[in-house]
């Protein structure tokens, strides 16, 4: 070898390494997270939740810089949450898959140029006044919508297309990309638009006055009683990975007791559930429903792992729709059938704790693709039943 080789070799070797060590305290992880699957259920789609009061931070690193990556050196999209509305993000949220027993290592790195983000709102949410004053959500897999004050108001006033109902209705969407901006432009052009399916789904689940897919009601006696549609709402987040809002309703009565109900909704990427998170007064039990329709579905429950599922046939498919409450709240059930127009429904009795509920509910339409038969719906409700009474375990290092 040259004089002259050995030098610039030794140079590129120097060189080569300050690089190394610079790229390297670029991205240097301020923590690392295991993430341990403690049940025998592989698990996707699932959302991990840092809140950056438990990272210990310096106050100067916003959470929006800061970037995941696995040990295979894979990074992650992320999404952050402002959930007190001070214009600085609270929690940051990422999504992982993880097999039954496995653990697995990620880091955080805070260096903005390596965070993974998508300019889709896959997990979307709005206010909708162009449809009277509907409330509208949904991910890559369902779509849910409720009815505001303007819809009940037209009802109490005799105007035509209100809506009087604190139901959930469910828009059954067979396509993985954003659709209600869509759907209810297309309603605007022509009205009853979505109605149709014309190859991305439609909306042709009924509400009314029952619970739908998850609202709630009031048992007195022999009676249930539930509140009118919401009188205002706040979204929190849209994003990639979750979209969250408040809605808050007007005190209602169930036969001389005033209760008090305020929603918050979130939906992640991947479920076709809704997390359900009710603040409520003056009751100690709350009934969670889903519509029985024409009352020929078949109903499933479960109490012992906590979950509903009513499977019915709707127009030329079929719907599961179900309710999951985690360990030990579910406080019975009731196939109720009544000649009433649409408040047969398939309740769960849930324990309000500290003035709070939390269930889970949604809905596959086997015409998505997602479920071809009623066992296979139900077992996603007792798998999903078994995560979130299993959930991964944590530990920040």
């Amino acid at each position: 070898m040259s004089k002259l080789m050995k030098p610039f070799k030794l140079y590129l070797f120097f060189a080569l390494s300050i690089l190394i060590i610079a790229c390297g305290k670029i991205e240097k992880p301020i923590k690392t997270i295991t993430v341990k699957n403690p049940i025998n259920v592989s698990r996707t789609f699932e959302t991990i939740e840092i809140d950056g009061a438990t990272l210990g931070l310096d106050q100067q690193i916003n959470l929006d810089e800061l970037a995941v990556r696995d040990n295979e050196g894979n990074y992650y999209m992320t999404q952050t949450i402002d959930l007190d509305g001070d214009k600085k993000a609270d929690q940051i949220l990422f999504q992982i898959d993880i097999a039954a027993n496995e653990s697995r290592i990620f880091e955080l790195i805070h260096d903005a140029s390596l965070v993974q983000k998508d300019s889709v709102s896959w997990c979307y949410s709005r206010f909708v006044p162009e449809r009277t004053d509907d409330y509208a959500w949904e991910n890559n897999r369902v779509a849910f919508r409720t009815f505001g004050p303007v819809a009940q108001k037209m009802i109490e006033e005799n105007i035509k297309g209100g809506t009087l109902s604190s139901g959930i209705d469910a828009w059954l969407k067979r396509v993985d990309y954003p659709i209600i901006n869509k759907w209810y432009a297309n309603n605007d052009k022509e009205q009853g638009a979505y109605h149709k399916d014309s190859g991305e789904g439609l909306d042709n689940f009924h509400v009314g006055v029952s619970r739908g897919v998850g609202g709630i009601a009031k048992k007195i006696d022999s009676t249930y009683y539930f509140s009118k549609n919401f009188i205002s709402w706040e979204t929190i987040s849209t994003g990639p990975i979750r979209t969250s809002f408040v809605l808050t309703y007007a005190d209602w009565d169930a036969a001389g007791n005033t209760i008090s109900e305020q929603k918050l909704i979130s939906l992640d990427y991947g479920s076709n559930l809704s997390k359900f998170e009710i603040s409520l007064n003056g009751v100690d039990t709350i009934s969670a429903g889903l519509t029985l329709h024409e009352k020929t579905g078949q109903i499933k429950p479960n109490p012992e792992e906590g979950w509903l599922s009513h499977w019915e046939s709707l127009d030329d498919s079929e719907l599961g729709t179900g309710i999951v409450v985690p360990k030990k709240q579910m406080a019975g059930f009731e196939h109720y059938l009544t000649e009433r127009k649409d408040e047969s429904n398939l309740f769960a009795h849930i324990k309000v704790n500290n003035g709070k509920v939390i269930y889970y509910a949604g809905f596959g339409w086997k015409k998505s693709g997602q479920f071809d038969t009623k066992e296979s719906w139900e077992k996603y409700l007792s798998d999903f039943s078994k995560r979130i009474n299993n959930p991964l375990e944590i530990k920040m290092n």
